[in-house]
């Protein structure tokens, strides 16, 4: 494998840099702990205030709160890099890592973690699979495959969880029918691509581990045989428009790019729209009113997903390094500094979004959030992810307007720091 070397899309054992003397610490604060995953904005709030540039003694990075910090870090991207934004916050274990040094496991840095000026490059093409064309052919897709979940949960009956019934299975099958690969293998590629965000962003035991890095060894292995037949026979998907425009530019777009993008995409558009779509879901259900009003009037849908993306965001946080000793904010930030961007806290400032506690449909300025990053890392699959969370909130609030969260119910969120869901939503329909 590529193991640790700079182009490696995963490097796992980075060895954390110490804390910059210049920077106010703080030896308590954890993205991991209960209080944090249930509730992080309450927390991240008095920070924002109070604390906006800090080290965290258990993170081993800069945390950096306010709207305007985190801006500046994402628009001068030749000083903090997302190379790292890939790669386990904590060590792998043996067995794991020994998986992933298989000689054949080699993919490559090539969307959010490639830098400059190979980003452009490689996005330049990538984008390019993202054409209204393509959306407005996937588009019938989406909502066919809405109702037919939907079937199904009406055919089995309430209760269920929402989660594993739509949430999960929908944007799985939606990135694979963009990619391209045949619907006959939608169920092991679910399988094989759930719970990267723990074995990434989380703390996950070594059994889960060694589990999650197997399957990540059969997905890679499986994408490098689904491009190689792509190369040889083309249809009129993603996968092979981009082989098509590799083999009309061999010098500026590499047939291992292709490989990597494969590989990487469906990450992206899988368990991060699945928490999308549920805390779309979770957020309109908790106030009844809400969900009548999208009912009567489906042009609020737009916006109310806007407001989702900063009140719940399936996104709470990203990642850089600093490449050079730099400053931000009056701090000093030596080179080689991890800096843990509170996208979360940001979408929550006082003085950005008023009354931020509040999840208000109707907000005016609610698409100023960060969700999808900013600049040139802005998130490639953004309108998608739009495009699927409006299909199914308009076929959900239509053909199951009763829909309502089972009472009493303890969510359990995710256990990584920077995707945020439910691990599970109970929701039933009276008859």
């Amino acid at each position: 494998m590529s193991g640790d070397k700079a182009d490696a899309y995963h490097k796992i054992s980075v060895t954390p840099p110490d804390r910059p003397s210049a920077c106010p610490a703080d030896h308590d604060f954890t993205p991991f702990d209960d209080a944090y995953l249930s509730d992080p904005y309450t927390q991240l709030a008095y920070l924002n205030e109070q604390q906006p540039i800090f080290y965290s003694e258990k993170l081993k990075s800069v945390v950096v709160t306010r709207m305007e910090h985190i801006l500046e870090v994402f628009k001068r991207h030749e000083i903090f890099s997302s190379e790292n934004v890939q790669d386990p916050v904590f060590p792998v274990c043996k067995p794991a890592a020994d998986i992933l040094s298989a000689e054949d496991f080699d993919p490559i840095a090539v969307m959010s973690n490639r830098q400059q000026p190979d980003h452009t490059r490689i996005r330049k093409y990538t984008r390019e699979g993202f054409s209204s064309r393509r959306m407005k052919m996937i588009e019938p897709y989406i909502r066919d495959c809405s109702n037919e979940l939907i079937d199904t949960m009406l055919t089995k009956g309430g209760p269920v969880d929402f989660v594993t019934a739509f949430a999960h299975p929908l944007p799985g099958k939606i990135i694979f029918r963009f990619i391209g690969f045949p619907e006959s293998d939608y169920e092991q590629l679910i399988a094989w691509t759930s719970n990267r965000l723990v074995f990434t962003w989380g703390k996950p035991t070594d059994v889960q581990q060694e589990e999650i890095a197997a399957n990540m060894l059969r997905y890679w292995r499986y994408c490098r045989e689904f491009v190689a037949k792509r190369r040889l026979t083309r249809d009129d998907d993603y996968t092979s428009e981009l082989l098509t425009a590799q083999e009309a530019n061999r010098d500026d777009l590499s047939y291992r790019e292709v490989e990597s993008v494969v590989y990487g995409l469906s990450f992206a558009g899988h368990e991060i729209v699945s928490n999308f779509l549920t805390n779309s879901l979770l957020c309109l259900l908790s106030e009844r009113d809400n969900w009548q009003s999208i009912i009567a009037e489906p042009d609020l849908i737009a916006n109310m997903l806007e407001e989702v993306l900063r009140y719940e965001s399936p996104q709470t946080s990203w990642r850089r390094i600093a490449k050079v000793d730099t400053s931000l904010g009056g701090i000093d930030i030596p080179a080689g500094t991890r800096i843990f961007l509170s996208l979360g806290a940001a979408n929550h400032q006082a003085d950005e979004f008023e009354a931020p506690s509040t999840f208000d449909i109707h907000r005016k300025n609610a698409a100023k959030h960060i969700s999808f990053g900013h600049g040139i890392h802005f998130c490639l699959g953004a309108r998608l992810a739009r495009i699927e969370a409006q299909i199914a909130i308009e076929e959900l609030s239509q053909r199951i307007p009763n829909i309502q969260l089972v009472s009493d119910q303890q969510l359990q969120w995710s256990p990584n720091m920077t995707f945020r869901g439910p691990q599970t939503l109970l929701v039933d329909w009276p008859p």
